[in-house]
């Protein structure tokens, strides 16, 4: 029997003796060539979803993913577990990738994953269309597809053109922990999927306690929160990168061991503080919301959020790396009445007057000297202050008009992309043996370049200096100097590890009257964007909603019931210890002689009258738990009404 089959491969490779939840039912759909979506929470498995079908299917599996850390870790988990695995993204050296796409054509890779970006380029798509078989499309986030998606991403469009590459009976499987009905819907239009084919688990966490606190000294509270909660890892997710730095530095003052983590870092920095805090020799990681896609640490017991994210979708996301391990956890948000005013100020930060968007291209094209109907196809590093600088704009706004012209196809835009430092020798090999005053650090160096990297004397090659540091027990500081003294010396040449904003002009540049920006991409997203930030506000702001249920509701869970442990619940119990079994009653009839008239009615229809509010909140929350009325953060009717 095939699963049979399926669960020899789990017991095998993972150790496992069966499967959770809907894994099975999601191999054995994929396995029977029928496209499919996953809707698995943070934690679910999904991996596993599309490993064993890899390993039970002939040919390549192709994972397309955002995440070149996660990629980078699946990988070598993977190889560790004796399976062919590699992965193609961006910033590798061209003799990598055509290394590994050539082992796939040849059959020598069970598991291939690749970012987006590398799906559209010309190289990628030649070798696919040689491989002999590609058994299975697998797209991880995939609401990172839907225009509906908190995180669409233009680049993922480019699994359409790869899918009608392939045999028309490859099948497609999606995956996703945060999708709304509407996104599920879209997710298996863009994909082309042959019919729907739904498998969902509920995205119910019962082990993690969900709190919204309002505090008008945030950092005191934290302080609080943290001498409340002792056990465990914790994650304070802030907005910007200075709130790392300042935070993290505010709560080692305090005894607290932090650490910040953000975009800007370098690789390097990024392992480093991972590895501290995995490790535990920090607690706290304050972070943007950079950090956690592929973070699987199971005793993380609590998640701050220091503001209130833009969207259900990401709070939730993120609120969801808490209790891994199924321990009872704590996600806690703290809030002010000023932040959802600020979040929606940042609605006019993203999407500036379309003038201005006009402006920005018109600039951009004086700057790199393009003429109307040139620079199609070429790329160019894009130093964002300077520009500013000298057309007298704004960096936040400029940077929002350049995604939007990016998501209109005109550029695309990389805000940070990542080089590696890179080298070649100018000196002839026999030349390098000539040199008598090199010390012992600068040969040891030198001799680690020759021995591992090829090529150094036919061109440029990215190296790693993490990598030399540790093989030749230099310290990386050190092998910085180094380099930067053979450089000098005219040994090499020596480009430093840099993260530079790159624009390459997709399609030829137009006259900047003919620049159009299609609903779709200007006023259907802003009014998405305005309208997720509304939903976040009510989450915040709501005192008479269990929390779970609220957020189970916004992702299409309508049946699902009171948690009884978020801090909406606890207060209830509080506050309905005193009331009376005739007051309830009462109640109950007072609510349900509103409701009568077959009307949704929103919630401060029943606080008037001679009956207190504590009552009637019980009154209220016992109708839902007895499933006699429908609610939403709108309001209630009867159930049927």
């Amino acid at each position: 029997m095939a699963e049979d089959r399926y669960r020899q491969i789990l017991k095998q490779y993972w150790g496992y003796d069966d499967f959770r939840g809907i894994q099975l039912d999601i191999i054995e759909s994929v396995c029977a060539g029928r496209d499919t979506l996953g809707l698995m929470p943070t934690g679910g498995g999904k991996s596993i979803c599309f490993q064993v079908p890899a390993l039970a299917m002939e040919g390549v599996c192709i994972v397309v993913t955002p995440l070149i850390s996660l990629m980078k870790d699946q990988v070598a988990n993977l190889k560790r577990r004796g399976i062919k695995a590699e992965a193609i993204y961006s910033g590798m050296m061209r003799e990598d990738t055509i290394r590994i796409l050539d082992n796939c054509v040849l059959g020598g890779c069970t598991l291939l994953y690749v970012s987006p970006e590398r799906l559209g380029t010309e190289l990628f798509q030649a070798k696919l269309v040689r491989m002999r078989r590609v058994s299975l499309i697998v797209v991880d986030e995939a609401h990172c597809i839907s225009q509906w998606g908190y995180d669409f991403r233009p680049a993922y469009m480019n699994i359409s053109s790869v899918r009608s590459m392939l045999p028309a009976d490859v099948p497609v499987l999606a995956l996703t922990a945060t999708a709304t009905p509407a996104v599920v819907d879209d997710i298996q239009r863009c994909l082309a999927f042959r019919e729907r084919n739904v498998f969902s688990m509920s995205f119910e966490r019962k082990n993690l306690i969900y709190v919204v606190r309002r505090a008008a000294n945030k950092d005191s509270e934290i302080l609080h929160i943290l001498a409340s909660v002792t056990q465990g890892s914790v994650i304070i997710y802030v907005r910007t990168r200075e709130d790392t730095y300042e935070l993290a530095k505010f709560l080692n003052e305090k005894g607290v061991t932090a650490s910040g983590y953000h975009a800007g870092l370098t690789a390097a920095e990024k392992d480093f503080r991972q590895i501290n805090w995995t490790k535990d020799r920090v607690r706290v990681m304050v972070a943007t919301n950079a950090f956690g896609m592929g973070i699987d640490k199971p005793d993380v017991r609590l998640v701050i959020h220091y503001s209130m994210p833009d969207s259900i979708e990401a709070y939730f996301q993120e609120a969801g790396r808490a209790g891994r391990d199924g321990k009872d956890s704590y996600a806690v948000l703290l809030y002010d009445d000023k932040d959802l005013k600020s979040a929606l100020k940042r609605v006019d930060s993203c999407f500036p007057a379309k003038e201005y968007i006009k402006d920005t291209y018109e600039n951009l094209a004086c700057f790199f000297e393009i003429g109307v109907g040139e620079a199609e196809g070429r790329s160019f590093f894009f130093p964002i202050e300077l520009f500013c600088k000298q057309f007298r704009m704004f960096p936040v706004q400029v940077d929002s008009a350049l995604k939007l012209l990016n998501n209109a196809g005109y550029i695309e835009y990389h805000e940070e992309r990542e080089f590696q430092s890179a080298l070649h020798f100018i000196l002839r090999k026999d030349q390098l043996y000539t040199l008598s005053d090199n010390e012992g650090d600068t040969d040891a160096v030198i001799q680690c370049i020759l021995r591992n990297y090829v090529g150094v004397f036919a061109g440029f090659v990215y190296i790693e200096e993490a990598f030399i540091a540790h093989a030749t027990g230099v310290e990386s500081k050190r092998v910085f100097e180094i380099l930067k003294e053979l450089h000098r010396r005219r040994v090499i040449d020596f480009i430093p590890h840099r993260k530079t904003p790159t624009i390459t002009y997709t399609v030829a540049r137009v006259e900047t009257e003919r620049v159009f920006l299609p609903e779709s991409v200007y006023e259907a997203r802003r009014n998405d964007l305005r309208r997720r930030i509304n939903a976040m506000g009510q989450y915040v702001s709501a005192d008479k909603y269990c929390r779970s249920r609220m957020l189970l509701y916004y992702f299409g869970e309508k049946d699902a019931k009171n948690c009884g442990r978020c801090d909406v619940c606890v207060e209830a119990r509080k506050n309905g210890a005193g009331v009376s079994r005739e007051e309830a009653k009462e109640a109950e009839r007072f609510v349900v002689g509103i409701l009568s008239d077959g009307r949704k009615h929103v919630w401060e229809d029943f606080f008037v009258g001679k009956l207190g509010s504590t009552v009637v909140k019980e009154a209220i929350r016992h109708l839902i738990d007895e499933e006699m009325v429908e609610t939403d953060v709108s309001g209630m009717k009867l159930k049927g009404g």
